[in-house]
């Protein structure tokens, strides 16, 4: 999959080289707010509005570093009378204000509401409500670039989410998709959509139903170095943007037409929990000749692999013939998942001389009964 190997030794250098720096910012229980902005070079800021932020990711405090353990609570506040107050007032579901929080990057830093912070922590919760002022960083890392290219793409068309993406220039790719569902709105409504618009409309019609396919299909198992945001992009830009020739296995077209809008309507006709899993079954048939001394044990053996649905031994040039279902993901081809079963669950038993496999092309069935 050329599109997942373009660029990737050079990217994984640098993305180690970014992870290592990013790493060695936050495990010093040391580091302050201030040598992460210096660091960061983050000066520019943004107003993020109110949200719900998860607590693991307030990294420290603002001026008042020293007065944390590393675990970032209030030494000293066991019996502060403010503290005791704020933990009865949260237990009796009183309205709290939301706490002040500096962020950089994906990491906040608390402004006001240390003590807020600290009870919540007290009562496990796992997230606070905050008003956030952004930081942007300007230091000319990798890292840095693909962040600031997320979240702008994010605020440019006004979807909730950052698309995680691994690579940068990739959100020309959804830019463009959206353009084009903008455009679609605009002659089938027969009024101007906004750029806005047709970007909120793109992630809940048309980002969120392929995301989930993807997620149900289990695909993100094959590419432990990728996200479920990269997946959808080699999909939805080769089906829908580039309309190449695919290497992957057939049956993709049935779920994921190769125009968008019909996609769309498609999947409208669906609640998200009856989506269909992105795979498909395959039927063969294998030939196999056993050492004798061996058949009934493999007989066992084979019988109860899961994928065996028949085992018959039969008389003449070959031993055993087996009926096997396979089950495969539509980016996969079935030379390669057929492959991964004979040589894994076949071939490697004590006793098994050789294999031949069968796919059937057309198949007649007569009903039972």
């Amino acid at each position: 999959m050329a599109f997942f190997s373009l660029k990737q030794n050079w990217w994984k250098n640098k993305q180690q080289k970014s992870d290592s720096s990013a790493n060695s910012s936050f495990s010093s229980t040391g580091t302050t707010f201030d040598q992460v902005r210096e660091s960061e070079k983050a000066y520019e800021t943004v107003k993020r509005g109110t949200d719900l932020i998860p607590l693991n990711k307030i990294k420290g405090s603002v001026g008042r570093y020293t007065d944390f353990d590393q675990q970032f609570r209030l030494e000293g506040a066991g019996n502060d009378e403010r503290l005791v107050s704020l933990i009865q007032a949260m237990q009796e579901g009183r309205p709290v204000p939301p706490i002040s929080l500096y962020q950089i990057k994906e990491n906040y830093y608390i402004v006001d509401g240390h003590h807020r912070v600290t009870a919540a922590r007290r009562l496990k919760r796992d997230s606070i409500q905050a008003k956030i002022l952004e930081l942007l960083p300007s230091d000319e890392t990798v890292e840095n670039r693909l962040y600031l290219e997320k979240i702008n793409f994010r605020d440019q068309v006004g979807i909730p989410k950052v698309i995680d993406f691994t690579e940068p220039g990739q959100s020309d790719y959804l830019l463009e998709q959206i353009k084009i569902h903008q455009q679609f709105l605009t002659e089938d409504n027969s009024q101007e959509t906004t750029l806005e618009e047709a970007g909120a409309d793109w992630y809940r019609t048309i980002y969120l139903p392929l995301r989930t396919l993807i997620k149900n299909s289990g695909l993100l198992r094959s590419f432990p170095d990728r996200t479920m945001d990269d997946l959808y992009l080699y999909i939805s830009t080769h089906q829908w943007q580039k309309k190449t020739e695919r290497h992957y296995g057939i049956g993709v077209d049935k779920l994921i037409p190769r125009d968008m809008e019909a996609f769309r309507k498609k999947m409208s006709r669906n609640k998200s929990a009856s989506y269909p899993e992105m795979k498909r079954d395959i039927t063969i048939f294998i030939l196999v000749n056993v050492d004798g001394t061996q058949e009934q044990r493999l007989l066992d053996k084979l019988f109860a692999l899961p994928e065996v649905v028949e085992l018959h031994s039969v008389h003449g040039s070959i031993d055993l013939v087996i009926k096997a279902t396979l089950t495969r993901d539509l980016l996969a081809s079935d030379a390669e998942v057929i492959s991964q079963f004979t040589h894994s669950s076949l071939r490697c038993m004590k006793g098994i001389l050789s294999t031949q496999t069968l796919i059937p092309g057309l198949s007649l069935v007569k009903p039972q009964g």
